[in-house]
């Protein structure tokens, strides 16, 4: 028998209107199998679709499962925020008015609201350190890169894999071309500091491998901006409140916001729910 839920679409982390990074959010999503959730992730056409279920763990309002094209993951920024605007739009009511806590792989997420801007706690990242040397050799290269271009690298993993460049100049990370054959396994964030009386402080782009190893941008990327955030505050090269874009060579105006309160990095945005409707499974 086909079921009809609750479809939305939701635009993160935008400055002004269609600007941010949409994700696909599937309500009521208990009767969907992972085969199903893979296919409709594909026909969105979008970098995440994400599907809420009822939470597992008595500390959670909902629980969430995440899709990009191809795979699941165990976390991922942008659909942290929009699934959280689906579920409060849809008449989600958590504990806790001002936080919302999510339940997914990863585990267990709190998000903040103030007002339209959500914002989550960086969760802890899975993998850090330095990067293999011929792993790091071999990236720079499929990126026209010379070892003299980074000025930091190293693991910066907090579920999609992101290995983390840090280049000398936002003007440089702009300048970057992606590779055009395919990569598996390609997840690289590239990161460069706008000018001190800018504002916004860096230049982020997320690049990865879809399910055919093609290299893709993603338009705004929450999780690579929390491990960012993490790594290079954690070495001394930012200091918090920033405000980061991304999506400038895909004609986006992406903002994200960064600040730590309560010993945590929170990772903000504004998200609107842009489309609502229904699908058919």
């Amino acid at each position: 028998m086909r079921t009809t839920v609750r479809f939305s679409q939701v635009d993160v982390f935008a400055a002004g209107g269609f600007s941010g990074n949409p994700v696909a959010v599937v309500h009521d999503a208990a009767g969907i199998t992972t085969e199903e959730m893979l296919a409709i992730t594909a026909w969105t056409n979008l970098s995440e679709a994400t599907f809420l279920l009822p939470p597992t763990s008595d500390e959670a309002d909902y629980l969430v499962r995440i899709f990009c094209p191809g795979r699941e993951l165990p976390f991922a920024g942008h659909p942290t925020l929009g699934t959280c605007a689906a579920w409060v739009a849809a008449g989600g009511e958590s504990r806790d008015r001002d936080v919302i806590v999510q339940e997914c792989t990863a585990g267990l997420i709190p998000i903040r609201r103030t007002g339209p801007r959500l914002a989550f706690a960086a969760p802890p990242m899975t993998r850090t350190g330095p990067i293999e040397a011929e792993l790091l050799a071999e990236r720079l290269g499929q990126l026209g890169l010379a070892a003299d271009d980074v000025v930091e690298s190293a693991w910066i993993d907090n579920g999609p894999g992101w290995m983390g460049l840090l280049l000398d100049s936002a003007d440089a990370v702009l300048d970057v071309a992606l590779p055009g054959v395919a990569i598996p396994g390609f997840d690289v964030g590239l990161i460069g500091p706008h000018p001190p009386d800018g504002v916004c402080a860096i230049e982020v782009r997320g690049l990865f491998a879809d399910s055919t190893g093609s290299i893709r941008e993603d338009p705004v990327t929450g999780s690579l901006n929390a491990s960012a955030a993490q790594w290079l505050t954690g070495i001394g090269r930012l200091s918090t409140p920033y405000v980061a874009a991304q999506g400038t060579m895909l004609g986006r105006r992406g903002r994200i916001h960064v600040d730590e309160a309560d010993g945590e990095l929170w990772i903000g945005g504004d998200t609107t729910v842009s489309i609502t409707g229904t699908i058919t499974v």
